[in-house]
């Protein structure tokens, strides 16, 4: 799966070069939501393609947890829309990892991991174990297996969720600060599976985070906001 994982080119959707026009699959159209009397989004803007890759940036409480939440389909907005356009719920899947990690704190790793197995994704059990030895190996947590998640660290809690996410073959990839826990190298090596995902199956990525360096590594877009409004949307390079 991810044998040749060093030798590939780390600028997300480098390979997906087309002549055919990109499809939107989420549409904001003035957009906002509002807390009590906090307005956590303003008037936002803005679409989203498939396959594309989305870094979400700000300071904190500029409205990025909201934004990813309602971009998830969790959230509604106060005013204004938020359109998935597609016939079917399922025929749209998005994975999320927020900084709630949702894991079982009690169950250890590798029991967290094989929640994710559904007989409608995978050919067979054997498929989905070949799928998460190989995550797990990549990432390093292949000798981690049998510790229980209350007992293990922020960084491999962040790496137990994002491998359990992608178990589940999501279209779409929705994540608040998942490396806030990982050094750089892991943090780096963690986007170049995404980058695999995002290039060989075509998985939107919609990623919040404060790790410039990391943002400057990798092609993608940035929407950056302040106060809840989008100020910038365009290339990494200009942050």
């Amino acid at each position: 799966m991810f044998q040749n994982l060093n030798n590939q080119n780390n600028i997300l959707g480098s390979n997906r070069a087309s002549s055919l026009p990109p499809v939107n699959i989420i549409t904001v159209q003035d957009a906002s939501v509002k807390f009590d009397q906090v307005h956590a989004l303003r008037n936002v803007e803005l679409t989203i393609a498939k396959g594309e890759v989305v870094f979400v940036t700000g300071a904190s409480g500029a409205g990025k947890t909201t934004l990813l939440r309602m971009l998830a389909g969790d959230i509604t907005p106060t005013s204004g829309r938020c359109q998935h356009p597609f016939k079917r719920v399922e025929d749209f899947f998005v994975g999320r990892v927020f900084q709630d990690l949702r894991l079982m704190s009690e169950l250890t790793c590798e029991a967290n991991l094989n929640i994710a197995y559904d007989p409608e994704l995978y050919d067979s059990r054997k498929a989905f174990e070949k799928d998460k030895a190989e995550l797990c190996r990549v990432l390093g947590v292949s000798d981690r297996m049998s510790l229980k998640v209350k007992d293990a660290n922020g960084g491999l809690q962040q790496k137990i969720a994002i491998i359990r996410t992608l178990l589940t073959k999501p279209d779409v990839l929705v994540a608040d600060e998942p490396t806030s826990a990982l050094d750089s190298e892991n943090g780096k090596r963690l986007f170049e599976v995404l980058s695999y995902y995002n290039m060989k199956r075509g998985m939107t990525i919609i990623w919040a985070t404060h790790d410039k360096e990391l943002v400057k590594r990798f092609s993608g877009r940035i929407l950056h906001l302040d106060g809840g409004r989008v100020v910038y949307s365009g290339h990494a390079c200009f942050i």
